[in-house]
C-alpha cells in the first residue's frame, strides 16, 4: 500500500487540507514544470515548430492510459469541463422529444449546455432525485436512475459520482441501458478520474470530460475529454489553425484545408500547446499512473474507514462504504448541529474542508495522514 506522499507537496504546516475536491494543492515536481516552462519564454528562440505538438501528444497519452481508452487520438485538450459538454451537445443528434437524465443537483457544467441544447430542440430534461430516506440511498438512487432510461432517452448525462456528497453511480449497468437504447452515456469526471479507477470501454462511455486542477493534480485550466467514435467526426467548437489536416508543417500554413485533424484531435482548444501548463500536467498525470488510481482509492479507504465509525456514533450519516468513493465523501450533520459553529470551530482548528446543503464534503488524498483524520474527528464530535 502506498504510504503518505506529503513529502512531495508544499502545504502549510499546521493546516490539513483535507479539500481536495476543492482544488488539489501542486506538488513539487508539477510546480517546477511550470516553472521552467516560463523560463522557456524568456528564449523563444528555443520553441520549435515540432514543441507545439511533442508535449501535447504526451499529454493526450498519459491521460488515454489513465481512463483505458483505445487510442491517445481519442483525447483532446480542453480548458474546461463546459467546454467539453459543449461539444457533446454541439455534435449530439436529437429528435424533439427526447430525454436527457441527469441525477439531482450536479455540477452546473454538466447542466448547463443540456438546458440550452433542451430548449433549442425540444427536448425534455429528467432530473432523478436523491432519495430522502437515507437508508440504502445510494442503492436506491441508482435503481431509480436506471429506471428512468427508456426509448426515448437519448442521453444519461452524469459524474462517476455525486460532487457534492460522494454517491457512486453504477457507471458500468447505466452504460449498457442506455446504450441498448441507442443513447450516448456522458461522464463528468472532474470528481472521481485520477482518484477512483474508470475504464470508458468497459463503461461504455461516450464522453468523458475532467477538469484537471482537482484529483488529476494539475494546473486551472487544463482539461481533458475522451470522445468517442460516434463523436469522433464531428464539428469542434471552433476553428483553430491547429486542428486541422497537415498543421505540423508550419511553411504551408496558408494552404488552408478543408479536413480537421484525426479523431478528437478536431477539438483541441485554440493554443492548446500551452508552454507552462502542458508540462505541469504532464508531471501530475505521471505521478498518478505510477501511484495509481487503485492505490490511491484504497490509500484514502484506509485513512477515512476506521473514524467512519466514530462520525456514525455521533449521529452523523455516511453512505455505506460500497456506495460511495474513498476519497470524497459526504457527512451529513444531525439536525441538532449548528453549521455555522461547526464551521467556526473547523477554521480555528485550520481544518480545511467544504460545505455542500447540509453535508461536509471530506475529500482526503495521499497527502493527508491519521492526524488530519484526528483533528477533524476532535471537532466533529465536539472534544
Amino acid at each position: 500500500m502506498l504510504p503518505c506522499q506529503k513529502d512531495l507537496f508544499q502545504l502549510d504546516q499546521g493546516i490539513h487540507y483535507i479539500n481536495g475536491a476543492y482544488m488539489s494543492p501542486l506538488m513539487r515536481a508539477v510546480e517546477a514544470a511550470g516553472i521552467n516552462g516560463m523560463a522557456q519564454k524568456r528564449s523563444p528562440q528555443r520553441v520549435s515548430p515540432q514543441d507545439f505538438f511533442t508535449d501535447t501528444e504526451t499529454l493526450r497519452g498519459l491521460f488515454a492510459q489513465l481512463v483505458h481508452a483505445p487510442t491517445a487520438q481519442s483525447v483532446a485538450i480542453i480548458p474546461s469541463v463546459s467546454y467539453g459538454t459543449s461539444i457533446v451537445a454541439k455534435n449530439l443528434t436529437v429528435q424533439k422529444g427526447q430525454k436527457i437524465v441527469i441525477a439531482e443537483a450536479q455540477f452546473p457544467s454538466n447542466v448547463y449546455p443540456w438546458m440550452t441544447l433542451a430548449q433549442e430542440k425540444g427536448l425534455e430534461i429528467v432530473t432523478v432525485k436523491m432519495p430522502t430516506d437515507p437508508k440504502d440511498r445510494a442503492k436506491h438512487w441508482n435503481k431509480n436512475i436506471l429506471d428512468s432510461i427508456d426509448a426515448q432517452t437519448i442521453m444519461v448525462a452524469i459524474g462517476h459520482i455525486h460532487w457534492a456528497n460522494g454517491t457512486m453511480f453504477d457507471l458500468k449497468q447505466i452504460g449498457e441501458r442506455i446504450h441498448a437504447q441507442g443513447g450516448y452515456l456522458v461522464v463528468d469526471g472532474t470528481q472521481s478520474v485520477g482518484a477512483l479507477p474508470i475504464d470508458v470501454q468497459d463503461f461504455q462511455i461516450d464522453a468523458l470530460i475532467c477538469g484537471g486542477y482537482k484529483w488529476l493534480m494539475g494546473p486551472y485550466s487544463l482539461g481533458y475529454a475522451y470522445l468517442g467514435e460516434r463523436f469522433q467526426n464531428g464539428s469542434p467548437l471552433e476553428e483553430n489553425w491547429i486542428n486541422r489536416y497537415n498543421s505540423e508543417d508550419f511553411t504551408r500554413l496558408i494552404d488552408y484545408q478543408s479536413e480537421y485533424q484525426p479523431e478528437a484531435l478536431r477539438f483541441d482548444v485554440g493554443e492548446r500547446s500551452n508552454f507552462i501548463l502542458v508540462p505541469m500536467g504532464i508531471a501530475a498525470l505521471e505521478q498518478l499512473l505510477d501511484w495509481s488510481p487503485a492505490r490511491i482509492q484504497a490509500y484514502c479507504a484506509a485513512l477515512t474507514e476506521p473514524f467512519v465509525s466514530i462520525w456514525r456514533e455521533h449521529g452523523y450519516w455516511i453512505e455505506e462504504t460500497g456506495f460511495r468513493a474513498a476519497h470524497l465523501m459526504g457527512i451529513q450533520i444531525p439536525a441538532d448541529v449548528n453549521m455555522e459553529a461547526l464551521q467556526q470551530a473547523m477554521k480555528e482548528h485550520h481544518i480545511s474542508v467544504s460545505v455542500r446543503g447540509d453535508f461536509i464534503r471530506i475529500s482526503p488524498n495521499v497527502y493527508n495522514n491519521v492526524e488530519d483524520m484526528e483533528v477533524l474527528t476532535k471537532v466533529l464530535i465536539g472534544r
